[in-house]
């Protein structure tokens, strides 16, 4: 808008043209906001707050006698306060950039030159941070009362122009550090030597380990492998052992079976027929001893009566050496029935061929010939 102005964040506005001083100032400043401005009356111009940076390169001479080329560079800026920006603005407003740097140079080369004469090299070298804190301290006052303030002063470089001085100095530091630089690549070299060495044993450890492991791995697979093979011709051999062994016992319940069958059917048999036949022979002679007292008695009442008394003991004699012939019975009660019945029976034959031949006697006897 006509008439109204408004400064930059980092410019400070300086309206010229009253008659009057405001506030001790020649002009009024005026900072962060607008302001109206009468035109024609008033000039408005702006000084610069922002940070300007100044180079300084000075030969100094120490204590010692030794020149130095000290290299700087120095952080500054127009205060914030207004006796600053007045100041300022009262020596830099026509030329701010250039004449800040080439004054504040000129200022701090002073200092330096002043400070460095009062130190040894020494004392530079190892204290430089105490030489630049110096400096800005001295400088400070002539800063302020040309209203700008020192943000950092920072030395650069400083070298003794070729005389050798700081490089002897550094020399023994130098060679000790190159000492122990050659001292620790020994020692990273014999460490990497041993770690080399240590791998290789761990990795003829791990291929030893390998191999034995392999050979063992082979020898179970060789094994296996044989027993894979043996394994069909034995199971083979243990069946046909087993086949061998139930014929055996097939063999063996056969020929019992047979020796079972022969007893049963033929020497069982045999036995009993012997048997039979023998008690049959008793039983006759006894017939032939009763028929005899019979006859000398001449009463055939008497003899049957005799031969039915007896028919008990003959039928027991009878089961008596049945009993003692070990006959094996098979068919379970209905076979001790059956060798029972056949016992009755043989005592009834027994019995009628007593009285057979008794009748025969008596024929031959009584009968004194035939009847026409």
């Amino acid at each position: 808008m006509f008439g109204y102005h408004v400064p930059e964040p980092d410019e400070a506005m300086i309206i010229s043209g009253k008659k009057a001083a405001v506030d001790g100032a020649p002009f009024v400043v005026i900072v962060g906001h607008g302001k109206w401005v009468m035109p024609v009356l008033r000039k408005v111009r702006y000084l610069s707050m922002a940070l300007h940076e100044a180079q300084i390169r000075e030969v100094c001479v120490t204590t010692q006698g030794i020149q130095l080329n000290v290299r700087a560079v120095i952080a500054h800026k127009v205060g914030g306060d207004i006796a600053s920006i007045v100041n300022a603005g009262q020596r830099f407003i026509s030329e701010q950039e250039a004449e800040m740097n080439q004054l504040t140079g000129q200022v701090f080369s002073g200092h330096l030159r002043s400070i460095v004469g009062s130190m040894t090299v020494e004392q530079i070298i190892r204290e430089r941070d105490t030489l630049a804190r110096q400096v800005v301290e001295a400088s400070k006052r002539e800063m302020g009362s040309i209203g700008l303030v020192v943000d950092s002063f920072q030395i650069q470089s400083i070298d003794d122009m070729e005389s050798g001085y700081i490089n002897a100095l550094a020399a023994p530091n130098i060679a000790k550090v190159q000492r122990e630089a050659a001292v620790a690549r020994a020692e990273a070299d014999q460490q990497a030597a041993k770690a080399q060495q240590e791998s290789l044993r761990n990795q003829a450890d791990y291929e030893r380990e390998t191999a034995i492991k392999r050979a063992g791995i082979k020898a179970e697979t060789d094994k296996a492998n044989a027993e894979a093979a043996q394994a069909g011709p034995l199971a083979e051999a243990r069946v046909n052992q087993e086949i061998a062994r139930e014929q055996s016992r097939l063999a063996e319940a056969q020929a019992e079976l047979r020796e079972q069958q022969l007893l049963s059917e033929v020497i069982k048999p045999a036995e009993a027929e012997a048997r039979r036949r023998e008690i049959t022979a008793t039983a006759e002679a006894k017939a032939v001893e009763i028929q005899s007292a019979a006859m000398a008695q001449n009463n055939r009442i008497a003899l049957d009566q005799q031969l039915i008394e007896q028919l008990p003991r003959l039928v027991g004699e009878a089961a008596k050496g049945l009993g003692s012939s070990n006959l094996t019975v098979f068919n379970g009660a209905e076979g001790v029935n059956e060798i029972l019945t056949g016992i009755v029976t043989q005592g009834v034959q027994m019995l009628r061929s007593v009285q057979n031949q008794v009748n025969r006697v008596d024929g031959d006897v009584v009968d004194p010939g035939p009847r026409g």
